[in-house]
């Protein structure tokens, strides 16, 4: 079988990962390397062990640190194990800093580079996401888009050789979850709208996170905040008591399957996550986004996804409006990892 290297290291990629690593078994050789991006207890290990994910074949814990500290460390430490195993091919999910890290030692190193969620554009330099995304495609063998929005970005770039239009593979779980049935109603049991946020524009700054908080609390309904360590961190050090914001229910980040559940049962979604925006699509959700722009913009485009950033006073506004429910069926059928697991066989 041919021996494959997938470089995992932030809780969006576990779930793609599973995706792949199940559609994967007997027929390539699978080997994990676990950069430990996100080494918080719940965004990391929780994942392997609800989902029953393989034990990562290379654990590195290299969490922490400024984005150029924390990639360099993973290339050193990616770059020893790639020259030992000698893989066929190296694959990379997304954005992160992970993603990055095991695209440049796979280039360097003159090894096909699979890249799995090619071609997403926020058009957002200052996003470190989007320098990631841009410059590992660009030293791709293999692209791997979720939809045709993106194949477009690369014909833009001059990418046009080795893409492939599969779909999105998170959506491969989120099918199976819904038809298994696996979401359990939450604890909670009232109305509410559902919170996660994380990204730096948001929380870096005292004021702006204020105002967020401010107007979350003044939702028309209960608010459950799914806190991020980096959210949690940055109020205790604004000395921003949970307890201020008496609508807001902040709990802890969840496992995949309480995630999903939380979203499921929700009025609405808030959020500032990428992934989450097309989960909300594909369970029917209305989705509020706080930020400027979206690499997701089909469901923006749909009406089911707006964007809101300058001017939260708003939300309440958009959440009660009549979204259209739209039937189009956005990033694939839910078999891309059957699609990419044929194209890397061949």
């Amino acid at each position: 079988m041919k021996k494959v290297i997938v470089i995992i290291g932030a809780r969006p990629q576990f779930i793609k990962h599973f995706a792949f690593e199940s559609e994967a078994k007997d027929k390539l050789n699978l080997l994990t390397i676990h950069t430990g991006q996100h080494y918080d207890e719940n965004m990391s290990q929780v994942f392997f062990n609800e989902l029953g994910m393989s034990k990562p074949s290379y654990l590195l814990q290299l969490g922490g640190g400024n984005h150029g500290n924390q990639t360099g460390k993973m290339m050193i430490e990616i770059e020893e194990i790639v020259l030992r195993e000698v893989p066929d091919f190296v694959v990379v999910y997304g954005d992160t800093n992970s993603t990055l890290a095991g695209a440049l030692v796979a280039s360097k190193l003159h090894i096909p580079l699979v890249h799995i969620e090619a071609g997403l554009r926020s058009y957002n330099k200052e996003m470190p996401e989007e320098i990631n995304r841009v410059l590992t495609d660009h030293i791709s063998s293999y692209l791997f888009v979720p939809s045709h929005v993106s194949v477009d970005n690369l014909e833009k770039e001059g990418i046009i050789d080795n893409v492939y239009e599969v779909g999105d593979i998170m959506k491969d779980l989120v099918d199976k979850a819904v038809k298994l049935k696996w979401m359990h109603k939450p604890v909670f049991s009232g109305s509410y709208y559902y919170v996660t946020l994380h990204r730096p524009y948001n929380t870096d700054e005292k004021e702006r996170l204020i105002y967020v908080l401010e107007n979350l609390n003044s939702l028309d309904k209960k608010v459950i905040f799914s806190i991020h360590p980096r959210t949690r961190k940055a109020m205790k050090s604004y000395e921003l008591a949970e307890s201020a914001f008496d609508n807001i229910d902040f709990i802890d980040p969840q496992s995949y399957f309480n995630n999903l559940s939380y979203l499921y049962y929700a009025d609405g979604l808030i959020t500032d996550s990428g992934g989450m925006q097309k989960e909300a699509y594909w369970l029917s959700k209305k989705c509020v986004t706080i930020r400027k722009e979206t690499e997701w913009i089909e469901t923006v485009e749909t009406g089911n996804n707006v964007l809101l950033f300058d001017d939260l006073s708003s939300i309440n506004f958009v959440l009660k409006c009549d979204f259209i429910s739209s039937k189009q069926a956005l990033y694939g059928d839910g078999n891309t990892a059957e699609k990419i697991i044929e194209v890397l066989l061949k």
